[in-house]
């Protein structure tokens, strides 16, 4: 099969694991086939320490198969005695990191967790992926050993570099199905879903059917709307985005399309609605006979989550340090407690407090904090 050929496999695969968490072994599978690797695993969970890590879902797969005892073998024993949850934390997402610069020489020799990983799911060699996640979450994708001796070539790195935004975007589909008690859902099922809103999309593009969520959110005109059956957003940066992933999800002539996500700003009082596109896989029982070539997924994030400062950042056109300031000032935090935690005078975090009023026509802290908090539970 041709390389391509092979990436439209694997894109298909990943689109059905992210509706249905069974499925992502046979993603694996075949990912683990085109990389030539023993296998891989999955981790996505929330926490900044072994102390307070919460898996939210494990899957370790071996040459073609899901290895539950691996993963219990993992959770009970070589998490609690491992270190390096925490050391991922200073590589930036999306870098492809070698298993090595996690652990320290002794710990190669010595580390149980390490040990585990080397004799037990052939990683002694292993790359491993730090993906960002909805919200505070964290996704980490670990690719074994190679199976031949050619090792990690530039060529097996760029296949996987290539993979990296497709296997994110699995788990973001995945968490906001979840979060609507949708996983595994059919198309017709998922019409009756009212977690998230949800609109089924034909090969151009036209609007097929929406559940009674997107239909409400549709006929409110809040920056997203659609006309003669075609979805559209009302400010033209925000419909440029929109449309970009819509075409690379439906793309022409039969091609393996790919999902992707955007945050649309609303208005201040408002939460942010986050759409993520998933195309489905054509041919399959599951989707016979029903002329749906993608689902559109329109999130409102929940309030009382974790606000994420890169997200606050991103959508708030904030810089690094506005959005921290922000966050805690939305968490509570004192202008004083801000200022010794991020080792800072008071007066300078009070000037980013005034440049980020300025950026957004704020002139209370109540508004800002309404604004942050918006942000609860979104993705990028």
């Amino acid at each position: 099969m041709s390389e391509r050929g092979a990436f439209g496999r694997i894109l298909a695969a990943l689109h059905e694991a992210a509706f249905e968490p069974a499925q992502w072994t046979r993603a694996a599978a075949l990912i683990e086939e085109s990389l030539g690797v023993h296998g891989s695993s999955l981790a996505c969970g929330e926490g900044e320490s072994e102390q307070d890590y919460q898996f939210y879902f494990l899957r370790i797969c071996l040459h073609g198969e899901r290895r539950s005892d691996l993963e219990r073998l993992w959770l009970e024993t070589g998490f609690p005695a491992d270190q390096s949850i925490s050391r991922y934390r200073p590589f930036p997402f999306d870098r492809t990191i070698h298993i090595t610069e996690v652990y320290t020489e002794d710990e190669l020799k010595t580390s149980l967790g390490y040990h585990i990983l080397r004799t037990h799911a052939y990683a002694g060699n292993a790359i491993n992926v730090r993906l960002k996640g909805p919200g505070a979450s964290r996704v980490l994708w670990q690719i074994n050993d190679p199976v031949d001796r050619d090792g990690w070539s530039s060529e097996r790195l760029e296949r996987v570099r290539r993979l990296h935004p497709h296997v994110r975007q699995t788990v973001r589909i995945g968490q906001t199905l979840a979060c609507a008690g949708a996983l595994g859902a059919t198309l017709m099922q998922l019409l009756d879903v009212t977690g998230v809103g949800i609109i089924q999309l034909d090969v151009r593009g036209r609007i097929v059917a929406a559940n009674d969520r997107a239909r409400s959110l549709l006929n409110a005109g809040d920056r997203l709307y659609d006309e003669n059956r075609f979805l559209f957003a009302r400010v033209q940066a925000d419909d440029e985005a929109l449309q970009a992933v819509l075409a690379r999800a439906l793309p022409p002539f039969g091609d393996p399309g790919e999902g992707g996500s955007l945050t649309i700003r609303r208005s201040v009082l408002r939460p942010p609605l986050v759409l993520h596109v998933n195309p489905l896989p054509g041919g399959d029982a599951w989707f016979r006979g029903w002329p749906v070539a993608a689902l559109v997924l329109l999130a409102e994030p929940a309030r009382g989550t974790a606000v994420d400062p890169d997200l606050a950042a991103a959508v708030l056109g904030l810089t690094p340090t506005e959005s921290r300031v922000a966050v805690m000032l939305a968490q509570g935090v004192t202008v004083r407690k801000i200022a010794t935690a991020m080792e800072r005078k008071e007066s300078t975090i009070r000037y980013h407090i005034k440049q980020i009023y300025a950026k957004h026509g704020l002139s209370r802290q109540s508004d800002l904090v309404r604004l942050v908090l918006s942000l609860a539970g979104a993705v990028r």
